[in-house]
């Protein structure tokens, strides 16, 4: 009757099933060369941005500076590998003294890597790049971008709201792109207790790069960059 169903051992079921575990072996493959590869570039601050941003512009620029300032300072620079603002804060760092790093994505359309990364690292799953963003970096610069922008700020600020990821920096450059999201922040989900007021300090705006730079700094005096012993293990639980 279960060979009936297609469950008998050649089963397409059970092709499937294999197909299903040796993909879960690329996974944790991703995850491992990921971390190696990567260990060596604490402390790390990572940027996000739109991938359509054009080189000149003064999104562009602002990221270059910011990404250049962060890495003369000691910082290496994470991106997501692409074009855009992923380009200017590679670029940025690149010509700065601290390694250049670009998480690329496999996508269909829009991500293609860029010339300007010292350690340069091919992801095929969004959540094995994601888990990196966070894993190594001790700030979230988020300059002006779209959907996948928001995206990685909405789980950074989740993880630390949660209490899953150590609080670090959250800074939003640009603060007349941010400010319609904030009022709205503080107008509905304040206002309609779906978050507390408390959470709002979890973000910070800024808009001159020497001063994303400062702030940074002042997180972290008092304690290392890297992850206090508690602040391991909530990453190994992530």
């Amino acid at each position: 009757m279960k060979q009936m169903m297609g469950t008998g051992a050649d089963s397409p079921l059970q092709s499937n099933f294999a197909r299903e575990a040796w993909r879960i072996f690329g996974i944790m493959s991703e995850f491992v060369e990921a971390t190696e590869r990567l260990a060596a570039i604490k402390p790390a601050v990572t940027i996000f941005g739109s991938a359509r941003v054009a080189e000149g512009s003064p999104y562009y620029e602002l990221c270059d500076k910011t990404a250049r300032l962060l890495s003369d300072s000691g910082f290496s620079v994470i991106s997501g590998g692409g074009p855009g603002i992923m380009e200017a804060a590679n670029r940025g760092a690149y010509h700065g003294k601290s390694p250049s790093v670009g998480l690329n994505i496999q996508l269909p359309h829009e991500q293609t890597s860029n010339p300007y990364q010292d350690i340069s690292q091919t992801f095929r799953h969004f959540f094995a790049r994601k888990y990196m963003f966070v894993r190594f970096a001790s700030a979230y610069v988020v300059m002006p971008g779209g959907f996948g922008t928001l995206d990685e700020l909405m789980e950074a600020l989740t993880l630390i709201q949660t209490g899953k990821a150590r609080k670090i920096p959250l800074i939003l450059v640009c603060s007349a792109f941010w400010q319609g999201m904030l009022d709205w922040f503080r107008e509905r989900l304040v206002g309609e207790k779906m978050i507390d007021p408390e959470d709002m300090a979890l973000l910070q705006v800024i808009d001159e790069p020497e001063q994303v730079v400062e702030a940074i700094f002042k997180h972290y005096e008092g304690r290392p960059f890297g992850h206090l012993p508690a602040e391991h293990e909530l990453l190994l639980n992530l």
